[in-house]
């Protein structure tokens, strides 16, 4: 999954087991993975897996959830913007941009495990199969501990977690996501490019923020959560607050800025010690 993989309190190899055959069935970067199949077939209409279908429903109500925010029919837009290739091998500097590329949701459509879409477009389902691995490894522990990948975390019991641009808090339980451009950025056209799609535009998101931190319920919960509030730029605060979600903001040059939920809930937390 491109990242480094931390397991508490689980067998790591059956945790890494079940998070290989994510990474070999959603890969964009592995030409027999199903995700990549499926992308290229030039029929309409497709039989897929149940874990492809699960995941792509998961996905499709993260859309709708968001407002279209994360949207999993943006794969020609991340290969216009140059993410052609694992992001270990993608080279810092490259040719021009490609043309944008609009969101299609309204052109996917999936009954039970049959997909229908036009063929052509580019599915990109990693806005969520990351967090769903996370959060089903975790299933895996059996009394206490945790499973991290990356930028995402699923907890069963309390973990001190480093934060983004300083500081720590103790997770008790569920999820704790960051999604940012402060890992993952490359040049194309002379200007920088990230992964962060703005369904709206078409392009890499031109947010203030650097790294955006959501508290969830689950890993997927904070994770498309993060997404969208990285997205939705100043709005993003009080977008977390209206949903009563906790976020942390990061901006460029390094101000951080806490929604009120996130205040609150570590003054409440501060109050009890």
């Amino acid at each position: 999954m491109g990242c480094e993989i931390v397991v508490s309190g689980a067998d790591p190899t059956v945790v890494e087991a079940r998070l290989r055959r994510w990474e070999s069935t959603f890969s964009r970067f592995l030409p027999e993975s199903e995700l990549s199949r499926v992308n290229r077939s030039p029929r309409a209409a497709l039989h897929v897996s149940p874990l492809f279908a699960r995941a792509l429903r998961v996905a499709l109500s993260a859309a709708r959830t968001t407002g279209g925010l994360v949207d999993p029919t943006l794969g020609t837009a991340l290969e216009h913007a140059g993410y052609v290739r694992d992001f270990a091998r993608l080279p810092a500097h490259g040719g021009p941009l490609g043309p944008p590329a609009a969101s299609r949701l309204g052109e996917v459509r999936l009954d039970g495990s049959i997909l229908r879409r036009p063929p052509g477009l580019v599915l990109d389902l990693n806005g969520v199969v990351k967090a769903l691995a996370v959060d089903e490894a975790a299933a895996q522990i059996e009394v206490a501990g945790f499973v991290s990948a990356g930028g995402d975390l699923a907890v069963r019991g309390p973990v001190d977690v480093g934060l983004p641009g300083g500081g720590a808090i103790r997770v008790l339980s569920g999820g704790l996501a960051t999604s940012g451009t402060a890992s993952r950025r490359w040049l194309r056209g002379g200007e920088e490019q990230h992964h962060l799609i703005d369904p709206r535009s078409g392009r890499p998101s031109r947010s203030p923020w650097r790294q955006v931190t959501v508290s969830g319920a689950s890993c997927l919960d904070a994770d498309v959560a993060a997404k969208a509030a990285f997205l939705l730029g100043e709005r993003g605060p009080g977008w977390l607050d209206e949903r009563g979600l906790a976020g942390r903001f990061v901006a460029g040059a390094g101000e951080v800025t806490e929604n009120e939920t996130w205040s609150r809930a570590v003054q409440q937390v501060a109050s009890c010690t």
